[in-house]
């Protein structure tokens, strides 16, 4: 029974490349995207803020897709094979190191997000209730990450 127990972190590695495979996806799509931008701007003349706000999209993409990397490589090196050799600065050694690169990445997409509402929007009162969310969301995000470092 415990040998059992003790393999069944194994399953873990399903969603670990599930979720590699879904990065891969998106990152390619997010190429695929900067390409049309620059398509765009130069052979179909369409205007800066255009292509401005397909660059910023396609930011996002691959913004999305490297979440997915991330949490990919810290599920697997957490739960199925901890020797796996990555980059330095991606090592997640406990759950809390991949939330904390995660919540960082989230901060920088929605920053993004917001940017790009920001390019495509003249509303004042739009841009100040979406402006408002995301700071309220990061805030919240950078609180929860300092209290759940001061635990330890």
């Amino acid at each position: 029974m415990r040998r059992l127990i003790e393999s069944s972190r194994f399953v873990i590695a399903l969603p670990a490349l599930a979720s590699l495979l879904g990065g891969v996806a998106l990152s390619l799509i997010g190429v695929w995207e900067v390409l049309v931008a620059i398509y765009n701007l130069i052979i179909q003349a369409e205007g800066l803020k255009v292509s401005v706000v397909g660059l910023l999209t396609a930011v996002d993409s691959l913004l999305l897709g490297t979440v997915l990397i991330v949490v990919g490589y810290g599920l697997y090196v957490l739960f199925v094979d901890p020797r796996l050799t990555i980059p330095e600065w991606l090592e997640i050694r406990s759950l809390d190191d991949l939330k904390a690169k995660l919540i960082g990445i989230v901060v920088t997409i929605m920053s993004i997000a917001f940017l790009s509402f920001l390019v495509d929007n003249t509303e004042p009162t739009s841009i100040m209730a979406i402006g408002v969310g995301v700071g309220v969301v990061i805030v919240s995000l950078a609180a929860f990450s300092w209290a759940t470092s001061q635990r330890k």
